[in-house]
């Protein structure tokens, strides 16, 4: 039973506001549109108190939901009060504050009818007690749906010219780039310390040659997705990657200085920082991969050249097969790829025998500790390996110096506007800590460039890593030996013309022995 009025006995009608606003901009201010619907509907309460309408202290208010939808939590708690009988009535400042859907509205007035429950709209009076309310209802509730699908085609249309003309369209920037709204529209500009690391993972996939390796050795590293905040200050990304979010990063135009919109690609308006032929070759293995289950799947027979032996001749794989007689292996061979695909006589190299390539290039890692020359040749390898990581990094300074710069302009431009609420200052603060962490990078980067100087390869380093080679060799079983390979080596080329096998170390791999023996030296 309801309960009544002290002063007339009329029984008293508990009226609950509900307001809603589709975004979030603005409610930070002392009186804002929240309040401005709440006042509208408190008076129209209090033009009814004659009839023992009382509007009830507890707020209902959605700031920065859609109407497009039910998951909005004052509403939720709106319908668990009307079923909980706290409620006699709602107001509302307009019927599309409520719901822009047709068929969340049709839900929503069946619970309220449920519960006999009346729906008021301060601005659009009608009674939903009897047929011709409701009929007005429907109408203004399929025009207020019908806005809210013109709205959304407007916003589609917006966001694919956008893309179109290579613009940024908004959103999350994704990791090795950052959102620059100093200049009169926001654009994509390189994040200098996240961009070293998306190149890192395009060259980890094409070393390690499948998705689960990459991510084991970024959870090894602790390297994790972009982190991005909200308006509202709630945290997105941030996490460790796994195969969805690496082949995201992967397949992702942007690095290429491409905007995707559905299956179209645009030419991009930013800067690229991917190289386009380090991009293509990873989405060709990729597609390889996809076929025939990765280098793991395909290297089952332990071939120690598998992915690093190329044909010099037309640059291009050659693979490992074989023939076999009776269910068992009779012939290893590696034979160039064009060869396969357009005939033998497409590529000047013939096929090599597996066993005899692989033992002159197991011939030439045991070499380096006794011939000058080759040792020679492969710190001169290393050490330009080394100089292009060096250059990497300098370039990696000269992009954190138009960081800042990008920053200090923006604080200026902000610090100049006048304003002086709450967002402005904290977009002050977060544009500090990334300066602070700019500076904190440059002066790491200074740090690794030293330290990158003193790794400089000399004839001693080559001597120590591998001087008990023959030793660690002959106790691995054929898949370690196909690892060791491919931890030592980067690339290995065969030229027909000469009939030689020419092999490219990776410096941090001779590093590392060397550093192991002495490590277990001084053990």
């Amino acid at each position: 039973m309801k309960p009544k009025t002290a002063r007339t006995g009329t029984p008293q009608v508990r009226c609950a506001i509900y307001t809603r606003k589709s975004t979030d901009e603005g409610l930070e201010q002392e009186f804002n549109s929240l309040d401005a619907q709440r006042e509208a509907a408190e008076a129209f309460v209090t033009s009814q108190a004659g009839e023992g309408w009382k509007a009830i202290p507890l707020r209902y208010d959605d700031g920065g939901f859609t109407g497009g939808n039910m998951e909005r939590p004052a509403l939720q708690r709106l319908l668990a009060d009307i079923k909980d009988k706290k409620i006699d009535c709602v107001i509302v400042y307009k019927v599309d504050r409520l719901s822009r859907s047709l068929l969340d509205f049709a839900k929503l007035i069946e619970t309220f009818e449920k519960h006999k429950v009346p729906f008021v709209s301060v601005t659009q009076q009608f009674n939903t007690a009897n047929s011709m309310g409701r009929l007005v209802l429907n109408v203004l509730l399929s025009f207020a749906q019908f806005e809210r699908e013109i709205i959304g085609e407007r916003i589609r249309d917006k966001i694919a010219a956008t893309k179109k003309k290579g613009k940024w369209s908004g959103g999350f920037p994704v990791l090795g780039y950052d959102v620059d709204r100093s200049g009169p529209s926001a654009k994509l500009v390189p994040n200098a310390r996240e961009l070293p690391r998306v190149r890192e993972i395009f060259q980890l996939y094409l070393k390690l040659g499948a998705m689960l390796p990459v991510v084991d050795e970024l959870s090894r590293r602790n390297w994790k997705n972009k982190e991005n905040r909200t308006t509202k200050g709630d945290v997105r990304g941030g996490k460790l990657f796994d195969k969805c979010s690496l082949h995201a990063l992967l397949t992702n135009p942007i690095y290429i200085g491409r905007v995707r919109h559905q299956t179209n690609v645009y030419p991009g308006e930013h800067e690229a920082i991917v190289d386009k032929e380090v991009s293509d070759e990873v989405q060709n293995m990729m597609r390889k991969n996809a076929r025939c289950g990765g280098p793991l799947v395909r290297n089952k027979h332990g071939a120690l050249l598998r992915g690093l032996l190329c044909c010099k001749g037309c640059d291009r794989t050659m693979v490992h097969t074989y023939t076999q007689k009776g269910g068992r292996i009779k012939y290893r061979y590696y034979t160039c790829t064009k060869a396969i695909k357009s005939g033998r006589r497409a590529c000047p190299s013939p096929s090599l025998p597996a066993g005899e390539a692989e033992k002159v290039v197991v011939d030439q890692i045991r070499a380096l500790t006794s011939d000058a020359g080759l040792r020679a040749e492969v710190i001169k390898q290393a050490n330009a390996q080394y100089d292009a990581e060096i250059a990497e990094m300098m370039n990696e300074r000269v992009q954190l110096e138009r960081e800042l710069a990008r920053h200090v302009t923006e604080i200026r431009k902000l610090a100049t506007s006048g304003a002086s609420d709450s967002a402005t200052t904290a977009l002050i603060a977060d544009l500090h800590e990334k300066i602070a962490s700019a500076e904190t990078r440059s002066k790491e980067l200074e740090d690794l460039v030293h330290d990158r100087e003193k790794d400089r390869l000399t004839h001693e380093d080559v001597v120590v890593a591998f001087e008990d080679f023959d030793t660690l060799w002959d106790a691995l079983i054929p898949r370690e030996q196909a690892s060791i390979i491919h931890l030592l080596i980067s690339r290995i080329e065969f030229d027909p013309k000469e009939s030689s096998v020419s092999v490219t170390f990776h410096p941090t791999a001779i590093r590392t022995l060397m550093n192991t023996k002495l490590g277990g030296a001084a053990a």
